[in-house]
């Protein structure tokens, strides 16, 4: 089977192909200085992004629970009830 697979291989040249999905880098010591730093300006702009909708998502949050209303029982329209316990058929009871 190894066999089969190295001739195989070895009929099929993928140079060609293999030059179109590798990154090639400038040659140029300048234009490889400056497209290093667009990249890094790239991240940072992501990250910078990233915190401010991040540090916005949160605020957001922590305003809208500050503003929302109260639900009725914190003001003060409580009803007074009594209850009791029901026992289910088949069930065993615990007292």
């Amino acid at each position: 089977m190894a066999h089969l697979f190295r001739t195989l291989h070895a009929r099929f040249d993928a140079s060609p192909l293999r030059g179109v999905f590798t990154p090639r880098k400038p040659r140029n010591p300048v234009l490889r200085v400056l497209l290093g730093l667009v990249g890094v300006a790239i991240l940072s702009l992501l990250l910078v992004v990233g915190l401010v909708v991040g540090a916005a998502m949160v605020s957001f949050g922590l305003l809208r629970a500050a503003f929302r209303r109260r639900p009725a029982s914190a003001r003060g329209d409580v009803l007074d009830a009594e209850y009791r316990v029901v026992d289910k058929p088949g069930q065993p009871i615990l007292r």
